[in-house]
């Protein structure tokens, strides 16, 4: 029963790993650029939940729908300004420039916040629903409905939508894109916007159970480059399953491993798919 119970907590930890995720790999596969400052923007998102529930009340699943439309507004000038300027220059001068912008985004933050470490409280915090022998923690069961409905609404929009074929048609082919008269700088704005957005999304929905602070993007960073390369890097798909698999890989491993080594299953498969399938579990593909 342990395991069934360890089996479900990890696919809810995985659906907003998922989320974040796709946030991460949309960036990449759009806008051709791994963004190494991305996970700090999920520390925006809960900081905008969290003051958003202090100051006007919000509940943080509400709070992050503020998480998104401000980390949107920062993505789309961020591209816009910074990375649109290093997208033909060489790979390290990109690397050393979302390097910087983690720096920059994680200092300013402490020196606006503090290094305290900030919390919720809702009135789902401690409840959990009980279907036959599992328990489904509110918090996470929430969370997971909500990353689900964000993953399900990008789907939506890439698939049916005439910007969601702007974005695999420069996702494919940039130059046949802008031949056919598609902005392909108005389409890396967007979906850099969209990209972070998504992540500060993810990072509203995980405040009931965890807490903002100034190195929170550290905490994920790693956890989200190694669910977007699990998958493979660039497939929204692949984001998907590598972040299930991820919060499963967690979950599972804390059955038999103390929580300090929680990590080093996941990071021994990491190392194993690497070697096997570097290309990842499935193949590059922008939607």
């Amino acid at each position: 029963m342990q395991f069934l119970q360890a089996l479900v907590d990890g696919i809810l930890l995985g659906g907003v790993y998922a989320v974040i995720s796709i946030g991460l790999t949309l960036v990449f596969g759009v806008v051709s650029i791994v963004n190494f400052a991305q996970a700090e923007f999920l520390m925006v998102g809960m900081f905008v939940a969290y003051f958003a529930w202090k100051l006007l009340g919000l509940d943080p699943l509400l709070g992050s729908l503020l998480s998104f439309a401000v980390a949107f507004v920062i993505g789309v000038l961020t591209q816009k300004f910074l990375i649109n300027r290093v997208l033909k220059a060489p790979a390290v001068a990109q690397i050393f420039l979302t390097v910087g912008l983690l720096i920059v985004m994680e200092n300013l933050a402490l020196i606006l916040f503090g290094s305290e470490f900030r919390s919720v409280q809702t009135s789902y915090q401690m409840t959990a629903l009980a279907v036959g022998p599992i328990l489904l923690s509110a918090p996470y069961l929430l969370a997971f409905v909500v990353a689900a409905v964000a993953g399900l609404a990008l789907w939506w929009v890439l698939k049916k939508t005439w910007w969601g074929m702007a974005v695999r048609a420069t996702a494919q082919d940039p130059m046949a894109a802008r031949l056919s008269g598609i902005s392909t700088h108005r389409v890396h704005q967007l979906a850099f916007g969209l990209g972070v957005g998504l992540t500060a999304l993810g990072g509203g929905i995980i405040l009931p159970y965890l807490t903002a602070s100034t190195t929170v993007g550290a905490q994920f960073s790693v956890l989200m480059f190694t669910a977007v390369v699990l998958g493979g890097l660039g497939s929204v798909l692949g984001a998907v399953v590598g972040g299930v698999a991820v919060g499963v890989i967690q979950s599972l491993s804390s059955l038999v491993l103390p929580m300090q080594l929680q990590n080093l299953v996941l990071f021994a498969i990491f190392i194993l798919v690497l070697a096997v399938r570097p290309e990842g579990l499935l193949k590059r593909a922008a939607t």
